[in-house]
């Protein structure tokens, strides 16, 4: 979600990462195809290249996230993504043909992102369905007051996507990232990429997908009425807010403890809650949980139970 005062950076952040982000998907899939097809040295080379490049990408976009988005948790993460592909490629270059499995993931996610991030049709669709259920529920918890949908005031982009409350003369936006589509496609693509029968697929991607679809329109809904409501503007956390996020205007300090405080720090625990529900229907999710927590701490770490990995992981009505 984007405040009025900063215009959103247009449909895609850097033109060449789309064209990178492209092409690393196609060589994620070019791995995908060596595997299956048995020739494990070419998958290895190429899934390899891959993470490489995914780094490069990830590299690319550090200085979006801290001087455009002003974003802390997601500049963290998007610092940490960078030497983590190197390494990632590196083992997997070297001999770890496990983290092929992982790989299999970050190449679905991205076939399901890419076409919503650089399709001007899908990329509308989605933002204006986002911004038109948020408004829904804004007046459906009763804190609308006078609360107006109207169209992109920059005039950038043409969408119906932006909060207006006349009381406070404030205003919010929906964009891309508002959508809550990166996560779903985490999920999506981590359920197509595991072993295990269709039909526990397809209930872990709908439950996945539901559960974060809602929990998306509620932080919209909060970042919104946080900044039309002007919710945080307390003379405590002016200076501080201010400061850290280099803003200049004390009306949009409520806007950035909504957003980029509460909402992005707490939006971490609640994927990690969903990947919990969603191991339910789907536990073979948890080997490749298995598999980034031994890269990380350097020792096996085992998470399913002996019976849970022995019967396929249905679970218990």
């Amino acid at each position: 979600m984007s405040l009025s005062a900063l215009p959103t950076s247009g449909p895609s952040v850097l033109p060449v990462t789309d064209v990178l982000a492209w092409i690393i998907v196609a060589v994620f899939f070019a791995g995908v195809l060596a595997e299956s097809t048995d020739r494990r040295a070419a998958a290895r080379k190429l899934t390899a290249g891959a993470w490489g490049l995914f780094s490069v990408f990830w590299l690319l976009l550090i200085h979006f996230y801290v001087f455009v988005h002003r974003s802390i948790v997601e500049t963290v993460l998007v610092a940490i993504a960078v030497p983590a592909c190197l390494y990632v490629g590196w083992r997997l270059y070297h001999g770890r043909d496990s983290l092929l499995v992982v790989s299999r993931a970050v190449a679905f996610m991205g076939l399901l992102y890419l076409p919503f991030e650089t399709s001007p049709a899908a990329r509308q669709f989605l933002i204006e369905t986002v911004a038109t259920q948020t408004a829904w529920l804004i007046e459906a918890l009763g804190y609308g007051g006078g609360m107006e949908l109207i169209e992109d005031p920059f005039g950038e982009t043409g969408y119906v996507n932006t909060f207006f409350f006349p009381a406070t003369g404030r205003s919010s936006q929906i964009v891309f990232a508002c959508t809550g589509l990166a996560s779903m496609a985490i999920f999506g693509g981590l359920s197509a990429a595991v072993d295990a029968p269709l039909r526990r697929k397809v209930t872990a991607l709908v439950a996945s997908v539901s559960i974060i679809w809602v929990l998306n329109l509620g932080r919209n809904a909060f970042i919104a009425l946080a900044n039309g409501h002007q919710w945080f503007d307390y003379a405590w956390l002016e200076g501080p807010v201010m400061f850290v996020f280099g803003l200049s205007d004390p009306g949009r300090v409520s806007f950035f403890v909504a957003d980029r405080i509460l909402s992005q720090g707490l939006a971490v625990f609640a994927l990690i809650g969903v990947a919990w529900l969603v191991s339910r229907w789907l536990p073979e999710l948890l080997d490749i949980a298995e598999e980034l927590l031994s890269l990380l701490t350097g020792s096996e770490v085992t998470l399913r139970s002996p019976q849970t990995a022995t019967d396929g992981g249905d679970p218990e009505p």
